[in-house]
């Protein structure tokens, strides 16, 4: 989230960051995101008895800022499809594989796990089917030999950093459509500013 408001403010996106909301109160993003004048929310999932509540809640709150994207950074819980749907072609996340290998948790060990040479991450189009939305863009780098997982996500998250931006970038330039499941991403399409 940080690189995402950093980017914004350094290369003069012609979008802002209009909030940051998270289902934890202690997430460090919070006070970073206040520091830059950001409005911030916490809808706790511990505060619901079911998922569909807490969605239901998360949906509102988001909703009240009427966000163009939404994009998921290090949150950490499965959404209901309702909710996806609602947000459908307008919700990004990030996850740390080359989906479609390793969706769901634990990456960096399953990489190590099966000998691939290759790891990276993956920027896609939020789907109500876990990690396995159109992809919008991916970021590789090899698995070195004595890699642990902390090393692979060490430099993994660099790559993070830099991919992520991008890919919201795209989208805030129109450059970004879906078309039969699949991301087209339009080099012609230029943003002009008004």
């Amino acid at each position: 989230m940080e690189a995402v408001v950093r980017a914004a403010q350094a290369e003069q996106w012609p979008a802002r960051v209009v909030a940051v909301i998270s289902n934890r109160a202690d997430a460090k993003g919070l006070d970073f995101a206040a520091e830059h004048g950001i409005a911030t929310a916490v809808v706790a999932n511990k505060d619901y008895p079911t998922r569909a509540e807490f969605d239901a809640v998360l949906q509102s709150t988001i909703d009240a800022h009427a966000p163009d994207l939404v994009v998921l950074a290090g949150f950490m819980r499965i959404l209901t499809a309702p909710f996806v749907e609602h947000y459908a072609g307008r919700m990004l996340n990030i996850h740390p594989s080359l989906l479609p290998d390793f969706p769901g948790l634990h990456t960096h060990e399953q990489a190590l796990a099966s000998g691939k040479t290759e790891h990276g991450a993956t920027v896609h189009f939020v789907t109500a089917e876990l990690d396995h939305g159109p992809i919008v863009a991916q970021a590789v780098l090899p698995v070195l030999p004595g890699d642990t997982v902390d090393s692979l996500a060490t430099r993994l998250l660099v790559e993070e950093h830099l991919l992520y931006p991008r890919a919201i970038r795209l989208f805030i330039e129109g450059k970004l459509s879906i078309e039969q499941g699949k991301v087209r991403v339009d080099t012609q399409q230029t943003f002009t500013q008004e």
